[in-house]
């Protein structure tokens, strides 16, 4: 890479600069990168503030090895979330996609799973690794799934986003098939795909800013006129769901490794 780097951060989110490109790393490969409070509060903090992102022509989102992004952590999953939004545009911003101006490249390298899927849904481009992985598990876990797949409904195959949403952990997207429903648009070897990632992101920033920002921002106001309110209704059924006991009972058989007790409709 020929643009000069700059300084890095270090923590539950690492934070590089690459000329006109921003590298931006999930960074809790022992939990995979699963998100919890902190991680989210980060990514929060990033995208509002501007400082960073000055100059910035494109976003590289990552995972630090052996995964991309696990999904929600279980000490997320296992809290009553009293102090959760009732804005669904409030709680969805952790991701970058409706805070910044220019595009977002998502490179998944191994597993991509349940809240996982919304930097994927979120992403401008999105590319994965050969040893990728792409799972919804809230359903097998007690929690209503809505928000991912909506997002997900827009780019991939309805079908592929369906089956993944009722049949939970079990249906599994390898690369290829992930490529075949659309769900990703390339499908690179592992030890290339932050090259690729990189690569992409600086043909981007050879373009015209302002030409690409506008483009893009024609693309994402034609996907928040589809699917605003249904992402508002979304997000009320997860929070309704809260009060139900499998919400709790999901993650608790999870931790204790056995068969989770459901409550009958």
């Amino acid at each position: 890479m020929t643009a000069t780097e700059s300084a890095t951060t270090e923590g539950p989110l690492r934070v590089e600069r690459h000329g006109h490109v921003l590298e931006v790393t999930l960074n809790r490969p022992k939990r995979r990168n699963a998100l919890d409070e902190t991680l989210i509060g980060e990514l929060r903090d990033l995208w509002s503030d501007r400082a960073p992102l000055s100059g910035v022509r494109c976003v590289v989102l990552t995972g630090a090895a052996p995964g991309f992004c696990a999904g929600a952590d279980m000490s997320l999953l296992s809290s009553d979330r009293s102090d959760a939004p009732l804005d669904v545009r409030e709680e969805l911003r952790f991701l970058p996609g409706m805070q910044v101006q220019c595009p977002v490249i998502v490179a998944v390298n191994g597993v991509c799973a349940g809240g996982g899927l919304h930097f994927v849904a979120d992403a401008d481009i999105v590319i994965a690794s050969n040893d990728a992985t792409f799972l919804d598990p809230h359903v097998s876990v007690g929690q209503v799934t809505a928000l991912e797949p909506l997002g997900l409904w827009l780019k991939a195959s309805s079908a592929a986003v369906t089956r993944m949403a009722l049949i939970g952990t079990p249906e599994r997207l390898d690369a290829q098939a992930a490529l075949t429903a659309g769900i990703v648009s390339e499908v690179v070897p592992a030890s290339e795909l932050r090259d690729r990632a990189m690569q992409l992101a600086e043909l981007i920033a050879r373009n015209s800013p302002a030409a690409v920002a506008a483009s893009r921002r024609v693309i994402r106001e034609l996907e928040e006129k589809l699917v605003a309110a249904s992402f508002q209704d979304g997000w009320d059924a997860i929070r309704a769901h809260w009060s139900h006991p499998d919400s709790k009972e999901g993650p608790e058989a999870f931790v204790e490794k056995r068969d989770p007790r459901w409550e009958p409709r």
